[in-house]
């Protein structure tokens, strides 16, 4: 997966769960010596699983996330000359293949719409919408 703002959120979260985690492991260690440290543990502990958590529901925001979006070249000889047209394209993975999609041409659709469709059919393509 590419760097997107939601993966890096998600690395983020689960960093910091695993500082939560190894800190919680002290507590209960402490816990024999210290009576408060217990409560503290099992605290640390929720709170890493909470993140966790909510690591794991960004993973398809990520997924949808992480798309190329290209404007592709078409050029046609006819008698008068060559013409050349721009549209959008999209491409991401699915599985060990790369998939290509035409979004529209470039003269009716802008780069934000061209971005929103693009993710419309990523999410339909790879079953996380709701429809």
């Amino acid at each position: 997966m590419h760097k997107t703002t939601t993966s890096e959120r998600m690395k983020t979260m689960k960093t910091e769960a695993r500082e939560l985690e190894r800190d919680a492991r002290a507590a209960m260690q402490a816990a024999e010596v210290l009576p408060d440290a217990r409560p503290r543990a099992r605290e640390l502990t929720s709170h890493a699983d909470m993140l966790k958590a909510e690591a794991e529901a960004l993973k398809g925001a990520a997924r949808l996330e992480d798309l190329h979006l290209w404007q592709m070249e078409k050029s046609k000889t006819t008698k008068k000359g060559t013409r050349s047209y721009f549209y959008w394209m999209a491409s991401w993975r699915e599985g060990g293949k790369v998939r290509h999609v035409h979004l529209g041409s470039c003269r009716k659709v802008d780069r934000e719409t061209a971005l929103q469709k693009a993710r419309k059919v990523k999410a339909g393509a790879l079953g996380l919408s709701k429809n």
